[in-house]
């Protein structure tokens, strides 16, 4: 699918991943681009881009990924003003790190991961993405309804294009059995809208990201870097998100490419 002059929306753009897909999207001319995120720094980001490719294409858009208006007003946004949405990268994603089980070493009692953090995480990494998808999804298959078109055929082009970001932490990691259980269910997700979504001419993927330099993996700590993270990693650094922004773009230009896609730099966890 090409992507010039394509709308295209990235949740989670103020940072990380989802801020260098962005600026990737730019290079290869998309019309327009939504990013979104519930920091303020979004409207920076937003103004670096379109300094950097001297035009305005992105459109920033502060807000929380799980308020259902807020994504539908963010879609009928840039169809109005922009056109179809027929890119999207649901990148925003937290982490609330812990063991499953802790035993205090005084009292000997143990306590279980928080429920409440446990539910926050599968709010934002799992069912926000899983629902921004579809929102795209849906607003194609509208538009082809209206035009009368019914199942999608080959010779059409692809219409849509989306690439989820899952984890190597999707085969488990420990400290993380929130965030690595989103990260399996976002593979599930997938696979499934997959077989769905082409009925409309809209491919799905999810890209397995190892560590990559990013605000959230930094906030593990250097020490915790240098010591458990990079010794395991062939690469002996931190992927840059430059390189997960461009594995993505390829991922959403290349229609042969699906399933998924594991960018993990080599990294294989000690037993």
């Amino acid at each position: 699918m090409e992507i010039k002059d394509r709308v295209a929306l990235v949740t989670g753009s103020a940072s990380g991943i989802g801020h260098a897909v962005s600026f990737e999207l730019a290079k290869r001319e998309v019309k327009a681009i939504a990013m979104v995120d519930i920091i303020p720094d979004v409207e920076i980001a937003a103004e670096q881009l379109n300094n950097e490719v001297n035009t305005t294409i992105a459109i920033p858009f502060q807000g929380d990924v799980t308020d259902d208006k807020f994504r539908e007003e963010v879609f009928a946004t840039m169809s109005k003003d922009y056109g179809m949405v027929s890119i999207c990268v649901p990148g925003a994603g937290i982490t609330r790190d812990s063991l499953a089980v802790r035993v205090d070493k005084e009292t000997k009692k143990a306590s279980i991961y928080s429920i409440e953090d446990f539910k926050k995480v599968i709010d934002v990494n799992l069912i926000a993405p899983i629902y921004w998808a579809m929102e795209m999804i849906a607003k194609i298959a509208e538009d082809r309804a209206r035009r009368d078109q019914k199942k999608w055929e080959p010779d059409e082009g692809v219409q849509g294009a989306i690439v989820f970001i899952g984890s190597i932490s999707s085969k488990g990691n420990k400290g993380q059995v929130s965030y690595a259980s989103t990260k399996s269910g976002i593979e599930g997700a997938s696979a499934t809208l997959s077989k769905e979504a082409i009925f409309h001419g809209v491919r799905c993927s999810v890209i397995h990201p190892g560590f990559t330099d990013t605000p959230m993996v930094r906030a593990m700590g250097e020490e915790y870097i240098e010591k458990y993270i990079l010794p395991e990693t062939q690469l002996g650094r931190l992927i840059r998100p430059t390189e997960i922004a461009e594995a993505i773009c390829f991922m959403i230009h290349n229609s042969a490419v699906s399933g998924s896609l594991w960018a993990d730099a080599g990294w294989h966890p000690s037993p």
